[in-house]
């Protein structure tokens, strides 16, 4: 019969969250955790079957944090933006978090679709609110989605990563630049990709 666990799953995903949030996801490690809770590492191992899940565990934790950034973003206008907003608060108070849930390595499959999928319900949203408010269709709305959140993503990293301030109001005039200029080109009917050819080599 195994052991009876000193801390409960949630006792122990709660104080490894807490880590996360103030030193990163890795400062998260058997020896140190166990210290945080008063013990040993073995409570860890009879509630968990290894690191790994704990850290799934606190992703999960970090997904729901950032949801209630975004949660009640059909009561605003426009709510895109207020998404795009939201995201990157979260990103200035919750560095630590975003890092864990937009920055983390991968081994080289995780591809853009992937990484959408991992911002849970939000996206669907936005796309149908932007089908709605704005007259796309799913793959117009889909595109303005898909360069909008990039660049908001990047102005998230600079933030996150505390390479520079960036003010609210600053925050807003970007957001509504790369907003309202893919909108006018998707609008415009006139987007085509432009390739880069080697002027030089050019005969």
């Amino acid at each position: 019969m195994p052991p009876k666990a000193k801390y409960t799953r949630e006792e122990i995903i709660d104080k490894a969250f807490e880590m996360t949030r103030k030193n990163g996801i890795d400062s998260v490690v058997a020896r140190e955790l166990g210290k945080e809770l008063g013990t040993s590492s073995s409570p860890i191992f009879t509630a968990f079957k290894n690191m790994e899940e704990l850290q799934q565990e606190v992703r999960k934790v970090a997904m729901r944090e950032f949801e209630s950034y975004v949660h009640d973003a059909v009561n605003y206008t426009p709510a895109f933006k207020y998404v795009g907003m939201k995201m990157i608060e979260f990103a200035v108070k919750e560095p630590k978090l975003f890092q864990l849930l937009y920055m983390r390595e991968h081994d080289g499959s995780q591809t853009y679709a992937m990484l959408i999928e991992e911002l849970g319900d939000t996206v669907e949203v936005c796309i149908e609110l932007m089908q709605k408010e704005y007259v796309l269709s799913r793959p117009e709305a889909e595109l303005l989605f898909r360069q909008v959140w990039l660049h908001t993503f990047g102005i998230c990293v600079l933030v996150a990563g505390r390479v520079c301030h960036i003010s609210q109001e600053e925050i807003s005039e970007m957001l509504s630049v790369e907003f309202q200029a893919t909108l006018m080109l998707i609008k415009s009917k006139t987007f085509k990709t432009v390739p880069v050819n080697d002027v030089k080599n050019k005969s």
